[in-house]
C-alpha cells in the first residue's frame, strides 16, 4: 500500500471543485464545494448522534436510503441547523446541484458546516453552482478541501493506493474538523471516494466499523456537532470484482480505509482550535477492548490534562484521575504512565504510584508539537489509540466570539 496524492478526486472517476459563493463575509475564503462521480456510487454514511441535526443530514439519509449517491454538494459559513426552512433548503441545495450535473437530486449527499441557527440563503448558493459544476476537475480536491473549513488552519487530505484482485484501486478523502470535536460519531464532516467496487452492504460495515476505532477516538473539547457526518462513495472503476463478503479482499479494503481515516484523525486532532500540539493516548495491557478504549477517550478528553501538556508540564497525576473517573474496569495499583515523543521518552508513573524523573527530561519531552500519552494497564492484552490536543488560551478566543 503506498500513500499518494490526489485526495478525494485520487480515485478513478473522481472530480471536485471550490469556489467563493457568497455564504461567508471573507470573499478570499471559499464556501462551497462539490465531489462528483463519473457514474452513479455506492455510499455509506455514518451521522452525528446528537439529537439536534442539521437539515442536511436528514435530507441525505433520506437520499441514501437505497445506497446509491453520485455528488456531495457542501457548504461552509452555515449549518442550516434549527432553520424553519432548512429542510427546504438543503432539497433545494440538491435540486440544483442535480440540475447543473445532469443526474438525479436523490443521488445528492448534502452537507453544510457553520453557525448553528442563522437562515441559510439559497441565492448566493444557486448562484455558485454554475460556477462550481464548471469549476469540476480531477485535480480539484485541494479547493474543494478549503471550501468546507471553517476555523481550520490547515487542509485536510490524504490518499493511498492499494491492489484488490489484481487491480490496482485508491482511496482517498478530505475532512474539516477543528472545534466541537468529540468522540459520539461523527466528530466532523469527512468525504471519501474510492474506485474499488463494493457492495453497499459491505461499505456500510466497514465505514461503521472502522469509525469505532478512528473518528470515534478524537476529542478536541468534548462537543459534539449537530452537522457531523462521514461519507464514503465506492464507484467501482477500478475494475475489480465487487466485494460482497467478508475475506481477503474485504480485508485489504479495510486496511486502506483505516490508514486514510488514522490519517484524517490525527490531522484533525492536530488543528483543534487553538491548539499547538497533537495528543496520542497509547493504551496497552487492558482486560478488553471497551476498556482500553474507554480509557483513552478519558484521557485524551480530561481538559486538565490536556492544559498540563499546553503548559509542558508532567502532571501524570492527571492522567491517572481521568483513568479513575473514566468508568472502565482498571486495577489502578497496576497502571504504568510514560510521555513520549521526538525528545526521548520519560516513565511518571509504576504501578499507580509516583517515580523519580528529571523534570527537565520531562519538560523537553513535552516541549514537542507531537506528544504520546503511553499507558500499560497490566490487565490483558486489549488496546486502543486515542487523539486529541491541547487546551490553549486561543481555545476560549475562538469560540467568545465565533458567531459574530
Amino acid at each position: 500500500m503506498n500513500i499518494i496524492s490526489g485526495g478525494v478526486c485520487a480515485a478513478k472517476g473522481f472530480k471536485a471543485a471550490g469556489v467563493y459563493c457568497g455564504i461567508r463575509k471573507n470573499p478570499q475564503k471559499k464556501d462551497l464545494a462539490l465531489i462528483v462521480s463519473e457514474v452513479p456510487a455506492n455510499a455509506a454514511t455514518v451521522y452525528t448522534t446528537n439529537l439536534v441535526k442539521g437539515a442536511p443530514l436528514t435530507v441525505t439519509k433520506a437520499h441514501i436510503a437505497d445506497g446509491k449517491a453520485q455528488a456531495v454538494i457542501c457548504n461552509s459559513g452555515n449549518a442550516n441547523t434549527c432553520n424553519a426552512d432548512g429542510i427546504e433548503i438543503a432539497e433545494t441545495m440538491s435540486s440544483l446541484t442535480a440540475e447543473a450535473l445532469g443526474i438525479k437530486a436523490e443521488d445528492v449527499v448534502v452537507a453544510s458546516t457553520g453557525v448553528i441557527g442563522q437562515p441559510l440563503p439559497i441565492a448566493p448558493i444557486a448562484a455558485g453552482i454554475p460556477k462550481l459544476a464548471a469549476a469540476l476537475s480531477p485535480e480539484g480536491s485541494s479547493e474543494a478541501c478549503a471550501a468546507i473549513m471553517t476555523t481550520d488552519t490547515k487542509e485536510k487530505s490524504v490518499a493511498v493506493e492499494f491492489a484488490l484482485g489484481g487491480k490496482i484501486c485508491r482511496l482517498g478523502g478530505i475532512a474539516k474538523g477543528s472545534g466541537m470535536i468529540h468522540p459520539n460519531m461523527a466528530t466532523m464532516l469527512v468525504f471519501l471516494t474510492t474506485d474499488a467496487a463494493v457492495s453497499p452492504a459491505l461499505l456500510q460495515k466497514a465505514l461503521s466499523g472502522d469509525i469505532q476505532s478512528t473518528f470515534n477516538m478524537i476529542s478536541v473539547d468534548g462537543d459534539t456537532s449537530t452537522n457531523d457526518m462521514v461519507v464514503l462513495l465506492a464507484n467501482g472503476l477500478a475494475g475489480n470484482e465487487e466485494i460482497t463478503e467478508e475475506g481477503e479482499d474485504f480485508s485489504a479494503f479495510m486496511c486502506a480505509l483505516n490508514t486514510v481515516t488514522v490519517q484524517l484523525c490525527r490531522m484533525i486532532a492536530g488543528d483543534g482550535e487553538g491548539a499547538t500540539k497533537l495528543l496520542e493516548c497509547t493504551v496497552t495491557g487492558a482486560k478488553d477492548d471497551k476498556a482500553a478504549k474507554t480509557v483513552a477517550r478519558s484521557v485524551i478528553s480530561s481538559s486538565l490534562t490536556k492544559a498540563a501538556m499546553f503548559g509542558e508540564d508532567a502532571n501524570w497525576g492527571r492522567v491517572l484521575c481521568a483513568i479513575g473517573y473514566s468508568g472502565a474496569d482498571v486495577d489502578i495499583t497496576k497502571v504504568d504512565v510514560e510521555f513520549r515523543s521526538e525528545a526521548g521518552t520519560v516513565a511518571v508513573c509504576k504501578d499507580g504510584a509516583g517515580i523519580p524523573f528529571s523534570e527537565e527530561k520531562a519538560a523537553e519531552v513535552l516541549h514537542e508539537s507531537e506528544i504520546d500519552i503511553v499507558i500499560t494497564l497490566g490487565d490483558g492484552s486489549a488496546a486502543a489509540k486515542a487523539w486529541g490536543c491541547d487546551l490553549t488560551y486561543d481555545y476560549v478566543k475562538i469560540n467568545g466570539d465565533y458567531r459574530t
